[in-house]
């Protein structure tokens, strides 16, 4: 499942095509409109980021792990969202956490790759794209 964020249009009897140019983690295109009676329009090229969210079972596994391996209260609130920094890990924290999620879920995470993991949502979104090349 892929999602990205825009700002809402609506249009009747328009056609609508997009091309999209690879750059980065990013994605740049061009979108062009036509319709009845009006012109083709091209807009400018846009920048949008598509994100591959995690199913929510394995998001609640990550989650537990965090909260296990940092100690956290009951009522402290952990999400997609939550920073490792922001809930208190350090980097020794981190490693211990990605060592958790190596053996909660058998896989294996490159250095490279546990150094980008910041969010329980980063984390989640790797351990699923490491359990499709199983």
């Amino acid at each position: 499942m892929a999602s990205f964020t825009a700002s809402s249009v609506s249009f009747s009897a328009v056609s609508c095509s997009f091309k999209q140019n690879k750059v980065s983690s990013l994605g740049k295109g061009s979108l062009s409109f036509s319709g009845n009676g009006s012109p083709s329009r091209r807009l400018p090229a846009l920048r949008f980021r598509v994100s591959c969210a995690a199913k929510p079972e394995t998001v609640n596994k990550v989650v537990d792990i965090v909260r296990k391996q940092l100690a956290l209260p009951a009522d402290r609130d952990v999400s997609g969202e939550s920073k490792f920094a922001t809930l208190g890990a350090d980097s020794l924290d981190t490693v211990e956490i990605v060592m958790g999620l190596e053996e909660e879920f058998g896989i294996s995470v490159e250095e490279e790759s546990a150094q980008s993991i910041t969010t329980v949502q980063d984390a989640a979104d790797l351990i699923e794209k490491l359990l499709e090349k199983k």
